[in-house]
């Protein structure tokens, strides 16, 4: 199931070089099919969130991969398996969503596609399909008759996904036992329907593709393979996608442009290469030259990874005023109106605020003692001037053309406007 040293096709040459393989199902088999014609492949998306965040940019950017290397991608919502969850490295039931939740979270996910992929009828072009047009439309007896037959038990129960939920002694519920049927299914129909070869995911979901890639197999005799990517962490083991704040968020609505240039800009600086690789369109002869930079200078890499990372995922404008934001921010000490800004009532400073409780109503920290924490480390700042007491009062003296400036260290800095 391990990749070989060297492949021929373009596809997973690229994928090779850029760090995306983890495991493969039939390597030669993939790659002989990748090289002499067009392979159409799918990822799966559940609707769980009105957005995607960063841990599935990996996922988005491999389709990415696959239509700039000739081939057509697929990209699947889950709005049927949506309803049921997927319980994969998960130690409790998802919460059950409606049918009007999970639409809602479909139109929002939907966004950002569009930025990553070319869509339309050609037979590179991507296309979106959903689940819940086969899903749900399957009766239950007919569903277990037809597929149920195929799986066992005792190999179901061997899947870490199950295994480890069980080893924890951690219910699992009859209906997420049902999701890795559900997801095999899916391969399936997306083989018959649209001649669809491959499914792609992060490698927790190697189980899961690997019973939708037997299932078709068996049930047809057609080719099918599998692909999986790390899963991703940052150097220093954080998980990513994920900051003390909070997911970061693909959608604008969720996470403005700045913060999200912000992430890629604080970026460790051991992970800027392969950032780069995996989330850049650059050349890699470029990317070996930005992450040698030496020193300081490794900065200038982390600016160019969150300028094209943001660029892709919010537009030439965006970046470019998020850039412009921080630049004014932290170089200049300047106030900008692209910079994060929270409205709160006028009453808030003319009674006057603890600051820790400011910042954590805004969002600058997750806690009132972590903002406390960090004002007694030097870490926040009040219109730019260190702030070490965090019970110390903001009010209506400390505007500035308005607004109030609270800052994170150098990593986050959101304006207070009363009205």
């Amino acid at each position: 199931m391990s990749a070989p040293q060297s492949f021929k096709s373009e596809f997973l040459k690229t994928l090779q070089a850029r760090g995306y393989i983890h495991q493969i199902t039939h390597p030669e088999e993939l790659d002989t099919a990748a090289a002499s014609g067009v392979v159409t492949a799918y990822i799966g998306f559940d609707a769980t969130a009105p957005s995607l965040h960063v841990g599935s940019l990996i996922q988005i950017m491999m389709l990415r991969r696959l239509q700039q290397a000739g081939h057509k991608p697929i990209v699947l919502m889950g709005g049927g398996t949506t309803k049921v969850g997927d319980p994969t490295g998960k130690d409790e039931s998802r919460k059950l969503l409606s049918d009007a939740d999970i639409q809602a979270n479909i139109a929002g996910i939907k966004q950002v596609f569009a930025r990553f992929l070319t869509f339309g009828d050609g037979p590179t072009d991507a296309i979106m399909v959903d689940n819940d047009e086969w899903l749900s439309k399957f009766g239950y007896v007919q569903f277990l008759r037809d597929y149920g037959v195929h799986f066992t038990v005792n190999r179901m129960l061997a899947f870490d996904s199950v295994k480890l939920r069980l080893e924890r002694e951690q219910p699992m519920t009859f209906l997420e036992f049902n999701y890795m049927l559900m997801q095999a299914t899916d391969f399936l129909e997306l083989n018959r329907k649209y001649g669809c070869v491959l499914q792609m995911g992060g490698s927790d979901q190697w189980g899961n593709i690997l019973n939708g890639v037997e299932l078709t197999r068996r049930v047809d005799q057609k080719a099918a393979f599998g692909l999986t990517t790390p899963l991703l962490a940052t150097a220093s083991g954080a998980k990513m996608g994920k900051t003390m704040s909070g997911a970061v968020w693909l959608n604008a609505e969720q996470l403005s442009p700045y913060d999200y240039w912000q992430f890629w800009r604080n970026t460790e600086d051991a992970d800027v290469g392969r950032f780069l690789k995996l989330f850049t369109d650059l050349p890699l002869e470029k990317i070996a030259e930005l992450e040698a930079l030496p020193g300081a200078q490794i900065n200038e890499a982390k600016k160019v990874l969150a300028d094209k990372a943001t660029r892709m995922a919010h537009g030439e404008d965006a970046a470019k005023a998020a850039r412009d934001a921080a630049e004014k921010a932290f170089e200049q000490g300047a106030l900008s109106a692209d910079l994060p800004t929270v409205e709160v009532a006028a009453s808030v400073l003319a009674e006057g605020v603890a600051l820790a409780v400011l910042a954590t109503d805004i969002g600058l920290t997750a806690s009132r003692g972590e903002a406390r924490r960090l004002a007694q480390g030097g870490g926040l700042r009040l219109n730019d001037a260190q702030e070490k007491d965090g019970d110390r009062l903001v009010t209506n003296a400390d505007l500035i053309d308005g607004v109030v400036k609270l800052s994170q260290g150098k990593k986050k800095i959101v304006l207070v406007k009363p009205v």
